[in-house]
């Protein structure tokens, strides 16, 4: 049996009947479609729903099935998720498409284990496309639902320790344990913390369960979820070329797996004490292509934040000088016109050179190459 300080007899219901009233309108909560529940559930990881909607609705229009998802080339895939980010989770949700048609006939799995095997689908996200899709009961610890639980509990652990998390998890099967309409239980309990439950400045006055809370009786809301020590995110200026021949662009694709995979850029790389931008740009496009180039005139500059680093991309126009193109780092390699750059996924600061690049060159009295 659970302890009398992990139980809160009322809760759910009063947190159903808020969400009843209360939640958004949005499109994937008008469906029981396990494939488009999938879908949303895995875009809005890290990701808000105000950018999420658009990416949604154009992304089913493209791919209406998880077979039509599963036999799109990988690159197609990457570009109808361009700009979205974290870009893990669209390689993940073709992989565990194709999965799908293999071993599942096409459907999404009706078994938790089942759907944890599917790449990047953990605890938390296949318990929440069961429960909505197929009215199954498992509980959820997505970020919202941490927040909102180290609130009502008080949890002043570090949340991000394991033991926490396992105590968390109890919790939050125990609090699930006790609706009779988990669907509408799971859906409210992200609801509140989306909404009402912040990570700054929680709006207590309109909590529909403050009165379960033993926090907001404490006063300690605004010091919960308690997070470990944050880590400085280090810096890198990168040097890439926009580098031209023949009216044309050199763009290279990364590899298939890591941070950007698949995705086409700009050549370059980090920039080495000692040199200048300049010289980096050169360096790096003849490590990684084998290939020399001359520097031109600078493009711009464009600051970018990763989840664990942030960079300072700085862009060159260069000429193409000797050399057959080699990739050692690189999945593939291309040249390119500037009109036909749009069609490749790239990266967003890589895209932010792209778009100006282009624009120069539909602008220029003599675009051949500008």
């Amino acid at each position: 049996m659970p302890s009398e300080s992990q139980t809160r007899p009322g809760f759910a219901l009063a947190l159903t009947q808020w969400y009843e009233v209360s939640h958004r309108d949005l499109p994937w909560r008008n469906t029981t479609d396990a494939y488009h529940i999938w879908l949303s559930e895995t875009m809005l990881q890290q990701t808000q729903v105000k950018t999420v909607i658009d990416y949604y609705h154009r992304f089913l229009e493209r791919y209406p099935t998880i077979q039509a998802l599963a036999e799109a080339p990988a690159d197609d895939v990457l570009k109808q998720w361009e700009g979205l980010g974290y870009y893990a989770r669209c390689r993940n949700l073709h992989k565990a498409a194709k999965h799908m048609i293999a071993n599942h006939q096409g459907q999404f799995p009706q078994t938790l284990a089942e759907a944890q095997a599917l790449s990047g689908i953990g605890r938390s996200t296949a318990g929440a496309i069961l429960t909505f899709a197929y009215g199954q009961k498992h509980p959820l610890l997505d970020g919202n639902v941490k927040r909102v639980l180290s609130r009502i509990f008080d949890i002043d652990a570090d949340m991000q320790s394991t033991q926490t998390i396992n105590q968390m998890w109890q919790r939050s099967e125990t609090l699930l344990a006790e609706s009779e309409t988990p669907h509408l239980y799971n859906q409210a309990i992200m609801e509140l913390g989306a909404t009402v439950c912040l990570p700054k400045n929680p709006r207590c006055l309109l909590c529909p369960v403050k009165s379960f809370c033993t926090a907001a009786e404490a006063g300690t809301q605004h010091d919960r979820p308690v997070k470990g020590g944050k880590k400085v995110s280090p810096h890198y200026d990168i040097g890439v070329g926009v580098i031209w021949h023949q009216g044309r662009i050199l763009i290279q694709q990364r590899p298939p797996e890591g941070l950007l995979g698949g995705l086409w850029e700009f050549p370059g790389g980090k920039h080495e004490p000692g040199e200048t931008l300049e010289q980096t740009v050169c360096r790096e496009i003849q490590e990684e292509l084998g290939i020399a180039v001359q520097i031109r005139e600078p493009i711009m500059t464009v600051k970018h934040a990763y989840t664990h680093f942030k960079i300072t991309l700085h862009a060159f126009h260069c000429d193409y000088i000797e050399g057959e193109p080699k990739p050692t780092a690189c999945q593939s390699w291309c040249w390119a016109s500037p009109d036909e750059l749009p069609t490749f996924a790239f990266p967003k600061a890589n895209k932010t050179v792209l778009e100006k690049v282009v624009h120069d060159w539909q602008s220029s009295p003599s675009p051949a190459s500008i």
